[in-house]
């Protein structure tokens, strides 16, 4: 009867104590890991490692879109443009043109041809090795003429404005 009253009058039962022992354990757990995580120095460090890897990867991968979409847009205005010209420009002045070009060809395939025939046997060897080596190097040459022409192209206009 003494253990009734106890109960009644708001002891808790051992079930009540036990599940409130487990429940004070639990979040102790969770306390601790959430310290444990913090005071881990080496697994936050790679966690924003991570994080600015995907953040790096999601910037390219915007940069990239932007850049296929301004190369399309660019390409698709220029085709535009060289199709305006093409349709202002009168037929007799596209079939002088034509040509024109098809002149040019064939007098540059005979200075070419003239060219290789007076040429010494291990000059056209050496030129025909730099010229393989400039196939391969097809990229860097580009864009080492594209920085020679900006510059003079900078320098001209600056000697201009004097």
């Amino acid at each position: 009867m003494n253990d009734e009253s106890q109960n009644t009058m708001g002891s808790p039962t051992p079930e009540e104590l036990r599940e409130q022992v487990e429940r004070t354990r639990d979040e102790l757990g969770r306390t601790v890991e959430a310290l444990a995580g913090k005071a881990d120095v080496k697994a936050q460090a790679k966690e924003k490692t991570e994080a600015a890897k995907k953040q790096a990867a999601e910037k390219t991968a915007a940069v990239k879109e932007q850049a296929a979409s301004a190369t399309a847009q660019i390409r698709e205005k220029t085709a535009q443009a060289a199709q305006a010209v093409k349709d202002r420009t009168p037929d007799p002045v596209q079939e002088k043109t034509a040509q024109a070009a098809t002149q040019v060809r064939e007098s540059a395939a005979r200075a070419g041809q003239f060219a290789v025939d007076r040429t010494p046997d291990p000059l056209l060897e050496k030129a025909d090795r730099v010229a393989k080596a400039a196939r391969a190097n097809r990229t860097p040459l580009l864009a080492g003429g594209a920085v020679l022409v900006a510059f003079l192209l900078l320098r001209r206009g600056r000697g201009g404005n004097k």
